[in-house]
């Protein structure tokens, strides 16, 4: 029989939106669970029919309770006990961080790219072979110009 209460962070751990219940309880000290728009508290109890939104970023999930479970779900079953409002365009969002990954990366930061790395060898490897001729070309001209 489903109780009528129960704290937030074990919901969030029982509903699998956090993988497990110390990370759902830090979320909520920190204060990216809220319900009403006002931050909560981690003890704060949670009933059927409220609405809860749960900020991870980049997108903020809506979720709203329809019933309190007894322990952790499978997967399958947790359609039973929450209803998903998150709106799409925060899902797309999600997805054009997804498909952006690197791309938006400053220039200079974190490490090269295989194919900037691949772009740098062969830019050390020709510029150490133009300089090396162009060291031979300078000492047969200065050689040309003294004969003369």
């Amino acid at each position: 029989m489903p109780k009528s209460e129960e704290r937030i962070d074990k919901w969030l751990w029982c509903m699998r939106v956090f993988k497990t219940r110390t990370i759902a309880t830090e979320a909520c000290k920190k204060g990216r669970v809220t319900i009403n728009g006002v931050p909560i508290k981690p003890s704060r109890p949670v009933k059927p029919g409220e609405i809860i939104d749960v900020k991870k970023p980049p997108i903020t999930y809506t979720f709203k309770v329809i019933a309190i479970p007894n322990g952790r779900l499978g997967a399958k079953l947790v359609p039973e006990y929450l209803e998903n409002l998150t709106p799409q365009s925060q899902y797309d969002l999600l997805e054009m961080t997804r498909i952006s990954g690197f791309v938006n990366r400053s220039k200079g930061l974190g490490r090269p790219t295989k194919r900037e790395g691949r772009e740098l060898s062969k830019f050390r490897e020709e510029s150490y072979a133009d300089s090396f001729f162009l060291d031979w070309d300078d000492e047969d001209d200065e050689e040309e110009t003294d004969d003369v």
